[in-house]
């Protein structure tokens, strides 16, 4: 099983070495933690920008269940710079007026010149839904968010790493120390 996530820093030095037209699409899907193909068919009739919202369409979900998303923050941002740049082109991210098609080569150059070769696009989603739990997002939001439709999915993604465990025990040991007063006060 594959276990790659990006931290902050290397997802900017990879958005570092993409082409223009890559960059925010790429943002989208390390913020928000969809499919390459989801981020890519997104037209301007699934963004609501009024409300500040983004729907992604039933037919363009792998799971065939559409999942709408709140705009807020940097995404907010990375969506008003679309449309700033969209001329008549009908995609949210696009490349010369046509959608995005294949990356895999463009993908694999910023990321070895990254120095992080060997990295998938699809570890976007798996370090969407790490970042959200940290942040303290309920489970059941982040499957909603990502499109994951079980719990066994969700704990798929859901990796643990030498910070996750580091932060454990910290908060342990915090604990501890508080059990600890509390003892030796009565």
């Amino acid at each position: 099983m594959r276990q790659g996530f990006f931290e902050p820093e290397e997802i900017e030095a990879v958005i570092a070495y993409l082409p223009s037209y890559l960059k925010n699409f790429v943002r989208f899907a390390y913020l928000t933690g969809w499919r390459k193909g989801e981020v890519a068919q997104l037209t301007w009739d699934d963004v609501d920008r009024k409300a500040k919202t983004i729907r992604l369409r039933p037919e363009g979900s792998k799971t065939a269940r559409g999942r709408t998303i709140a705009l807020t923050g940097e995404l907010w941002d990375l969506i008003v710079h679309q449309w700033k740049a969209r001329g008549k082109v009908p995609w949210v991210f696009h490349r010369d007026e046509f959608p995005i098609g294949d990356i895999r080569k463009a993908w694999k150059t910023a990321c070895r010149k990254a120095g992080i070769p060997g990295r998938l696009f699809h570890d976007l989603r798996r370090t969407a839904a790490r970042n959200m739990r940290r942040a303290g997002v309920p489970e059941r939001v982040i499957m909603d968010i990502v499109g994951h439709e079980t719990n066994a999915m969700f704990v798929r993604y859901n990796i643990v790493d030498e910070s996750d465990t580091r932060d454990a025990f910290a908060r342990t040991q915090d604990y501890l120390k508080t059990q600890n007063r509390h003892t030796k006060q009565e």
